[in-house]
């Protein structure tokens, strides 16, 4: 995957104002709460989770606890999540990433 001139080719994070590399998350369908805290310490009103080439749903207590906070979680594949994400950042949008590298 590519941001600005910079290649990034393990599973990562990227907000407005940060990238964090190496994010070392267990499958899409095994993610857990915790293993969004990098995404959601940058305080986002909208997480999108790309999964990879495929759509894969995370498990429910991730959605559950997302839903409490008041954070939307978008849930798609890579690509597609990597175009949301220029969507809303360039809209203005407290927007965060975790995107899972194909």
């Amino acid at each position: 995957m590519r941001i600005g001139e910079d290649w990034i080719r393990t599973h990562f994070i990227v907000s407005s104002d940060r990238i964090i590399r190496d994010w070392q998350p267990p499958t899409p369908e095994e993610l857990g709460p915790g293993d969004l805290e990098p995404a959601l310490a940058t305080e986002p009103d909208i997480v999108i989770l790309g999964t990879g080439e495929t759509l894969l749903r995370p498990k429910l207590d991730l959605m559950a606890l997302m839903a409490e906070r008041g954070i939307g979680l978008e849930i798609m594949d890579t690509p597609a999540a990597c175009r949301t994400y220029n969507v809303l950042l360039h809209e203005g949008r407290s927007v965060v990433a975790a995107l899972f590298v194909p």
